[in-house]
Parts: structure tokens; C-alpha cells; sequence
């Protein structure tokens, strides 16, 4: 086993409802951070850690104790910790990186590990997607909308938001099987156009869309675009080592 390799998983979604028991859900995903830290060089957490997120300028969520301190362990310890924003932990500031000793990403990175090119982003901001969700995708990150966000009672804001999530993912909203094809095939489409503006890319790798998927995008350099799925049923990852090259994994719970 190499002592050297790189995590990638996403879409933990901490704190939703749909965990029958988000502490015992909680405990799990730390027990196996616990597991791979002694050959972890970094993890990369891409996305919908939490499944709700927003830093007020003193005050920060209840909650996530166990997570948040594993993660703190490894940072110490000198694994590389790395945060991608989401679309639902999209509100983070300062206090993770300052108080935990992580990177946080906004956005797309494309960072070269081990040797190999990685584009890393959650998901929701490649690929063609609904205008109803590019207008809320706008207004979430609008910095006027969020310090008018800011200025109400977080008794009214949690329970709203925690409901918006629940009512979403109840909703279906990636429900039908035309409706996943087209989203990952949005998904490639959008990476081969990135990777005609930027080669040399050798892995794409996204969350978001709860769904795995592996497969080349392009067929004269061998780039691939790998899905993470989630670990809310699926409890999917990947790992990277120059040594074995891009893993994809199932946690058994």
C-alpha cells in the first residue's frame, strides 16, 4: 500500500436530515479519516460537506465537533487539508482556514499533484444548467445578499435553510435517469471545452450530482472525468498515487 496518496470525496451533507442519525453518520466518516491518515498526503474535500453553512462574523454553526476536529488532527500533523466550496457550504469566511489550518477554494482549481494535472471543482458551476439555479447560484453568492442574509436571527435562517435542503432533496432533484445523463454529460462537454482552453489537464474530478461516474473525455491524451457520487448511500471517494495511479473507491459502512 502506498504511504503517499491523495483522498477525494464529496457531498458528505453533515447535518442533513435525510441521516437517520447524523451523529452516528458523523462518527463514521471520522472513523475513516482516522483509518487513512497515516497514508494520507492530502485530502480533498470537494464540495456539500456540511449540509449547511453560514459564518457570521464572531458566531459559526453548531455542531460538526467530531469532523471539525479530525480534521484539524490531520492538518496538524501536516496532511493537506483542502475545502472546495459547494452550493449548500458556499458561506464559508475565514474561521476554517484561520482556526483549522486549511485551504478553502472558491471555485475552480486546477492544481498539479503527484505529477498529474487535476481540475477540481464541486460541480455546480460547470456545465449547462437550469436558469431558475444560475439566479439562485448568483444571488447565494451576491456579498450584498449575504450581508442582508446576515442581518436576520439565525433561529429563522437555520430551520429555513435545513428545510430548503430537505424539501430539495425530497423534490428529486436529480431524479430520473434522462435527467443524470444529461447532467454528466453536461459535465464532460464542459471539461473537454476546458481542456481545449487549458491542455495538459489529466483528471477532472467533480461531486455535486450524488452520482459515480468514470470515464475518458478525451481520447488522444487519455483525460478522464471522475464523479464522486456521496456519502449519504453511496459512500464513494478516490484516491490518487504516482505509484497506482487514480483509484476510485466504496467505503463499507
Amino acid at each position: 500500500m502506498s504511504t503517499s496518496k491523495t483522498y477525494f470525496l464529496s457531498d458528505l451533507h453533515l447535518g442533513a436530515a435525510c441521516h437517520n442519525n447524523a451523529i452516528a453518520h458523523e462518527q463514521m466518516i471520522v472513523q475513516w479519516l482516522e483509518s487513512i491518515a497515516p497514508h494520507a498526503s492530502a485530502v480533498y474535500f470537494l464540495g456539500d460537506v456540511i449540509d449547511y453553512w453560514f459564518e457570521y462574523q464572531t458566531v459559526v454553526p453548531r455542531g460538526y465537533v467530531r469532523f471539525l476536529g479530525q480534521i484539524a488532527r490531520m492538518a496538524d500533523s501536516g496532511i493537506k487539508i483542502v475545502w472546495l466550496k459547494g452550493n449548500h457550504d458556499m458561506w464559508m469566511t475565514n474561521y476554517l482556514s484561520e482556526h483549522l489550518g486549511i485551504e478553502i477554494i472558491d471555485g475552480i482549481l486546477d492544481r498539479t499533484i503527484d505529477g498529474k494535472r487535476f481540475v477540481l471543482e464541486h460541480g455546480d458551476g460547470m456545465g449547462e444548467q437550469s436558469r431558475g439555479f444560475k439566479i439562485l447560484r448568483q444571488l447565494f453568492r451576491n456579498p450584498v445578499a449575504r450581508r442582508l442574509f446576515a442581518g436576520i436571527h439565525p433561529r429563522w435562517t437555520v430551520g429555513l435553510a435545513h428545510r430548503w435542503s430537505a424539501k430539495s432533496r425530497s423534490g428529486g432533484a436529480i431524479a430520473d435517469s434522462h435527467q443524470i445523463t444529461s447532467s454528466v454529460d453536461a459535465l464532460a462537454e464542459a471539461s473537454q471545452k476546458y481542456l481545449q482552453a487549458n491542455p495538459g489537464v489529466d483528471y477532472f474530478i467533480y461531486g455535486h450530482l450524488h452520482v459515480v461516474d468514470n470515464r475518458i473525455i478525451d481520447s488522444e491524451t487519455g483525460a478522464r472525468m471522475i464523479l464522486l457520487g456521496d456519502w449519504i448511500d453511496k459512500f464513494t471517494y478516490a484516491t490518487y498515487a504516482a505509484d497506482e495511479g487514480l483509484i476510485t473507491h466504496q467505503f463499507k459502512p
